[in-house]
């Protein structure tokens, strides 16, 4: 019959010896201390257990105190079952074998030993259950110390996971706030060369500069008035040709080579214009005739210039557009109008106030469309004359302001 002690249980790997000064490695394996130190004897690096070969990155041998208690024990309960089968596992006492184990005095003990005033009410148990519940106990503190660094290891695995999201939510706030500062800087710079034009003409026109008698650069810049219904030169896009007064725009025959500035329409041909608002009441009549291609509208200051445009409010557009003999408003989708008549004239109405854009027929005063409520959030809106599609059509859209309420 196999021993009832297991000596793997209590002995070290390496010594193959019962365990003296047991410790016990971040792993959970135990050693005894001294031939755990020899085996890192020399190293300087990173060390590893000599069983499972798990790097340990520090040399932090803690005490295993309950293991040596269990060594203790087998070592007794190892002695006794010897002298038993030698014939001397019996009590010096009473003469009798020692077939029971008292858990509170830690000693093999025999059945009148049981009786005794001693051990009488002292929890006993079977010498065999005995050596095996220390045999289990042994690998309870093991398993109990591996499932402990599981868990730490989960937990800061967690953490890290936790702190990824919050450093990632931190920096799309900064690329959101670097944008936002974007736009507002070309928003000033936009409103800074508008009023620096505006000054450089009007010191033109009272210098007695009229008309065609004064040029910047290679650019003549002509007198004007009714700065409302006007719109910037800075703006339009190079296919673009605007009347000498800047109230008429048409398609040009080719494209201008004109300096292309951060306000300049680059793709889609548009142009913005001279004043914007940020409250009050304002209206415009631009003269469409009978061109079979033009979009008419108001837009906000920051509306996209370089690249493809989004020609709805999302985009900063609030827009109804002739393609051919169909009428949209620019919505999103796009809403179709169902005209019966080609208006000539449009009346672009912006209420700034109210969030409100409507457009009439200037002709008859009969409703076109009205856009729901926008929160323009006081950023400035400005006229917009703009075609999405290939041109505006040969006849040109000529624009004035009818009223401007503030």
């Amino acid at each position: 019959r196999d021993s009832w002690v297991d000596c793997n249980s209590a002995t070290c790997p390496v010594c193959l010896e019962y365990f003296t000064e047991p410790v016990t490695l971040e792993c959970g394996h135990n050693f005894c201390r001294a031939c755990i130190s020899q085996c890192w004897e020399g190293s300087d690096t990173a060390t590893s257990c000599p069983q499972c070969r798990e790097t340990v990155q520090q040399r932090n041998l803690r005490p295993n105190r309950q293991l040596a208690n269990v060594v203790e024990i087998a070592k007794r309960l190892s002695l006794q079952a010897a002298k038993g089968a030698g014939g001397d596992g019996v009590c010096g006492e009473h003469q009798e074998t020692l077939k029971l184990f008292c858990e509170e005095d830690q000693t093999p003990i025999c059945v009148i030993c049981r009786e005794s005033r001693a051990h009488r009410a002292h929890t006993v148990a079977p010498i065999q259950e005995a050596a095996q519940e220390y045999k289990v106990l042994n690998c309870c503190p093991t398993e109990t110390k591996r499932q402990k660094i599981v868990s730490e290891f989960q937990q800061l695995r967690q953490f890290l996971e936790e702190q990824e999201r919050l450093l990632l939510a931190q920096l799309e706030k900064l690329d959101e706030a670097i944008v936002k500062i974007q736009n507002e800087n070309v928003t000033k710079l936009s409103e800074e060369i508008s009023h620096l034009s505006e000054t450089v003409v009007t010191s033109l026109l009272n210098s007695g500069a009229q008309d065609r008698g004064s040029s910047l650069g290679s650019r003549t810049v002509p007198a004007r008035t009714g700065l409302l219904g006007s719109v910037r030169n800075d703006t339009a896009h190079p296919i673009l040709v605007l009347s000498e007064d800047w109230k008429s725009v048409r398609w040009g025959d080719t494209r201008q080579r004109l300096q292309d500035n951060p306000e300049r329409f680059d793709s889609d041909p548009c142009v913005l214009g001279c004043e914007g608002f940020t409250s009050g009441r304002h209206c415009w009549e631009v003269e469409v005739g009978d061109g079979r291609f033009w979009a008419v509208g108001v837009a906000r200051e920051s509306v996209r210039r370089k690249g493809e445009m989004n020609c709805s409010p999302k985009g900063g557009i609030w827009a109804v557009r002739r393609w051919w003999g169909q009428f949209r408003a620019l919505t999103s989708p796009v809403t179709p109008l169902p005209l019966s008549w080609a208006p000539s004239r449009i009346r672009v109405c912006l209420d700034c106030d109210r969030g409100q854009v409507t457009f009439i027929d200037a002709g008859d005063e009969a409703p076109i469309f009205t856009f729901p409520p926008a929160s323009f959030n006081t950023e400035r809106i400005r006229l917009c004359l703009c075609d999405p599609g290939d041109c505006f059509g040969s006849q040109p859209l000529h624009c004035q302001s009818i009223e401007s309420i503030h």
